[in-house]
């Protein structure tokens, strides 16, 4: 079961200006509170969220990751994204950090759970990207052997080339033919 909800959780975060996010609907939804309940928490506490931990999504960013979600009629409201009317502001999107000083916002049982599942779905991520860095050094090793390969094979092909010109460049002697001489 733990090892589905970190999966669950994963599908939630998206990277957005090049960090991590969560946005706060699907916190929400993941906390079981209304998403005006968690908002006004963050803004009775402002002084813990600066804008490395939570900001508020531009329209272009919004629509962009609407579209992500395959509908342009995609609306917010009441923790889900769903087809509903259309919300009066764009969702607040809130890093691993901000997500770790929502749950001393939000001192429930069910928060402190979906903490501990959300932490361990960043640690995860975190884990396989690094995980992955060995492959760009595999790809940059492919790579030197591969201009090495061309590097080498050009020389061989630039030979051939010379001695196709050199051929055509010098004109064929007249040999002598062999045979009888009809008188």
């Amino acid at each position: 079961m733990n090892e589905n909800k970190v999966i669950l959780i994963q599908k939630m975060i998206y990277e957005i200006r090049g960090q991590k996010v969560m946005l706060d609907s699907d916190l929400a939804k993941l906390y079981e509170v209304e998403v005006k309940a968690l908002n006004r928490a963050v803004k009775r506490n402002a002084k813990r969220f600066p804008d490395d931990f939570m900001f508020q999504l531009s329209n272009k960013e919004w629509e962009n990751l609407k579209c992500h979600f395959g509908t342009s009629s995609l609306r917010y409201q009441n923790g889900t994204a769903k087809m509903v009317k259309k919300i009066r502001y764009n969702p607040f999107a809130f890093t691993e950090q901000g997500i770790s000083m929502l749950s001393g916002l939000l001192n429930s049982d069910i928060a402190i759970n979906v903490n501990i599942q959300i932490m361990r779905a960043f640690v995860q991520l975190r884990q396989y990207v690094f995980s992955q860095s060995g492959t760009n050094d595999q790809i940059a090793e492919l790579r030197k052997l591969l201009m090495l390969y061309i590097e080498k094979n050009d020389k061989r092909v630039n030979e051939i080339i010379i001695a196709l010109n050199n051929l055509i460049a010098q004109p064929p002697e007249s040999k002598r033919k062999i045979g009888f001489k009809p008188d």
